[in-house]
């Protein structure tokens, strides 16, 4: 039964490509439409297995007046025919029916393309889900997912929690909800490695920080144990990565004050610190060809090395003696 006094937009626009934030931005648009009728139903099909007649049909209104969710995935993929109809029914939503647009932002062609600003000019409730690609972004996401799970973290815990786990959002949202319940909600450096002991010394992280400070054993057995426990070989590879561009950053300005640098980086206080201790073992000359390892590794896990095991095991002792070499 309908709830009258419950009224839900009829329009949205989901635009970015960060899978965990787009799920989470259309699953919130099907609860508010369910809040105003428990009965509606979801209907997901991609823009590009549409032809116009077909989503004609599945946006005209229902004879029994059911509630109907309908997400238009990949609307990036959209051609002009199917572009212009979408805008169509955008123009006049058929009652009962809540449309929700899912567009990554880019686009093949013209229509495709124009069709976000389209949308925003129709008034469509706008959701931005943009990739996370920066500390500072991951930070922010860390602690508004602790927020909505009803607990405080500090920044060295923030720090702690995602290296950790590491830049998978399902992940460190999953570890934050469970912190929250554990700690009772207030979550400090302390309680993160409590809970996440034995699993920190087997991440990409771990690895690559025993690798830039030109600790062979530790960088190996660091590395054997994450590729035996699971830990995904991209994974290892961006955190090593991660770690050379962020020496690399912080070397070129020295030895200035961590909290300063720290806003000119655009990365946490602790994380410009500790690469300014890893950075004493690096020149320009070995972080130029550490990158240039690094960024062959990407490659190489992405499917170009017959064996990546062995992919990763070669750039990390490359690492290893390209910080020996410095010194």
């Amino acid at each position: 039964m309908s709830s009258p006094s419950v009224v839900c937009d009829p329009l949205h626009l989901i635009l970015g490509d960060e899978e965990l934030l787009v799920e989470r931005a259309l699953w919130e648009a099907v609860g508010a439409a369910r809040a105003a009728d428990p009965e509606t139903e979801l209907r997901r099909i991609k823009v590009s297995e549409l032809t116009p007649p077909e989503l004609d049909e599945l946006l005209s209104p229902s004879l029994f007046a059911e509630g109907r969710v309908v997400a238009l995935e990949a609307a990036q993929d959209a051609g002009k025919e199917i572009a212009e109809a979408i805008l169509s029914h955008a123009r006049q939503p058929a009652d009962g029916v809540v449309l929700v647009i899912v567009h990554n932002g880019g686009g093949r062609g013209k229509n495709a393309k124009e069709l976000p600003n389209a949308l925003r000019k129709l008034n469509a409730r706008v959701t931005e889900c943009n990739k996370i690609t920066k500390g500072s972004q991951r930070e922010s996401f860390v602690k508004d997912e602790v927020r909505r799970a009803g607990g405080r973290i500090d920044a060295a815990a923030v720090g702690a929690l995602i290296e950790a786990v590491g830049f998978d959002l399902r992940e460190l949202s999953s570890s934050a909800s469970q912190l929250v319940a554990d700690t009772g909600g207030k979550i400090d450096d302390a309680a993160v490695r409590r809970y996440h002991r034995g699993r920190a010394e087997v991440t990409g992280f771990v690895v690559a920080e025993k690798a830039v400070t030109g600790d062979r054993a530790g960088a190996l057995e660091a590395l054997r144990w994450a590729l035996q426990l699971g830990v995904a070989h991209v994974l290892i590879a961006d955190a090593l990565a991660d770690s050379v561009r962020t020496i690399g950053r912080v070397a070129a300005y020295g030895r200035g004050d961590p909290f300063r640098l720290a806003g000119e980086l655009g990365m946490p206080a602790w994380k410009v610190k500790k690469a300014q201790g890893q950075a004493r073992g690096w020149s320009s000359a070995t972080v130029s060809e550490a990158l240039r390892a690094v960024a062959a590794l990407n490659a190489d896990v992405k499917g170009m090395a017959a064996d990546a095991d062995h992919a990763l095991e070669r750039t990390v002792l490359r690492l290893v003696d390209l910080h020996s070499s410095r010194n």
